[in-house]
Order: C-alpha cells, then sequence, then structure tokens
C-alpha cells in the first residue's frame, strides 16, 4: 500500500514488517505471486460485504444493480492502492483473484442482472456477459478518477453515478429495440418515443 506497485513488494519486506524470517513466509505461502493474491482475494472479500450492504437497502433490481456498481467506484477509491494491485496489475489465470471474481462481487453483480431478466427488464441473454459489462463501466471510473483525479469529472460519485444509470438503463432501452438495430436508427425511434 504504501508504494501502490506489487513489483516494489518482496517477501524479504514483507518477513521484516511482520517481525518474521523469510523462510517462515514460506510456510504459508509459496512465493509473492500467492501473497499478493491473497491480498487481492482479501480486498474482494471486502468489496463484496459493501456491494451486499448497498443492495439490501434497494426496492428494486435495478436500484440494486446501479448501488452496486456506485459501491465498487467508492470502495476503490477510499482503498486505490489495493485497487490497483487487485484490478490493474497482471493477472494470471487460475489465481485466487481470479476465482474471488468468479465467486464473490461479480456473482452477485450477476444475480441482480438476472433479477431484471428475469422481471423481463432486461433482454434475455447471457447474464455474465452482461454483468462483465456493467463491472466494465464501474470499473473504468473507478481506474480513470485513481489513475487520472486531474480530469474534469466534477464529484466523483455524482459522475459515477451518472455513467451507472446510464449504462444501466442503456441495457433496457437496448432490450425494447433490439440489439442489432443500428445507432441511427435507434436514435430515430427513441426520438420518435419521446414526441
Amino acid at each position: 500500500m504504501e508504494t501502490g506497485s506489487a513489483k516494489a513488494v518482496s517477501i524479504r519486506s514483507v518477513a521484516e514488517r511482520v517481525g518474521v524470517t523469510p523462510p517462515s513466509i514460506y510456510l504459508h505461502f509459496d512465493d509473492k505471486d500467492a501473497l499478493l493474491d491473497a491480498v487481492c482475494a482479501r480486498y474482494f472479500e471486502a468489496l463484496d460485504q459493501v456491494m451486499q450492504q448497498v443492495a439490501v437497502d434497494q426496492p428494486t433490481a435495478i436500484d440494486r444493480l446501479r448501488a452496486q456498481g456506485l459501491a465498487y467506484v467508492r470502495f476503490a477509491l477510499v482503498n486505490p492502492e489495493l485497487y490497483r494491485i487487485a484490478t490493474m496489475g497482471e493477472g494470471r489465470p487460475g489465481s485466487n483473484v481470479d476465482l474471488t471474481l468468479n465467486s464473490s462481487a461479480f456473482v452477485h453483480m450477476r444475480a441482480s442482472v438476472e433479477a431484471l431478466i428475469d422481471e423481463g427488464v432486461y433482454p434475455a441473454g447471457d447474464s455474465t456477459t452482461a454483468a462483465l459489462e456493467l463491472w466494465t463501466v464501474a470499473h473504468g471510473v473507478a481506474a480513470l478518477a485513481i489513475s487520472r483525479p486531474y480530469l474534469p469529472f466534477g464529484d466523483v460519485e455524482t459522475f459515477a453515478d451518472r455513467v451507472m444509470r446510464a449504462a444501466c438503463t442503456g441495457h433496457i432501452v437496448t432490450g425494447m429495440l433490439g440489439p442489432d438495430l443500428p445507432p441511427v436508427e435507434a436514435v430515430a425511434r427513441i426520438k420518435g418515443l419521446v414526441i
């Protein structure tokens, strides 16, 4: 967290910080990557708890999904160093981080998408892909706000809310109009509905 870089972490430095010898770290972790994976897994567990806390208070599935996206951005902004290591570092297939992404916060976000599909609010389709699209939106806002805080976001929370609202409702509109409709025709139909 001090360096903001996984590359700056060494088994020796971790051992010194916790007051043990480097070989004793290897009793618990195979290597530095395994140690960092464990840290990242805990990050995602904490993120999942926060995302679930905000979801409980939401009256509808669409509100729940939007709140989960906003909680993701908020959590990243409060924990920028861990966020960088957990989501912006080099991933390795099969790591604990991948297992966590498949079993906690992402699964709950996908469950919100599935509820919207079941309600007929979102179009039928692959809930994993739809959830990944929304996760990408939340990650994009968080990553830019952390790595480029000087951009003219205004209030980051308000900015994130607008972006999440647009992404969430975009799926609804796409479902109503059809996913293959060219953008020009979609705009014409939307204008026709509004007038």
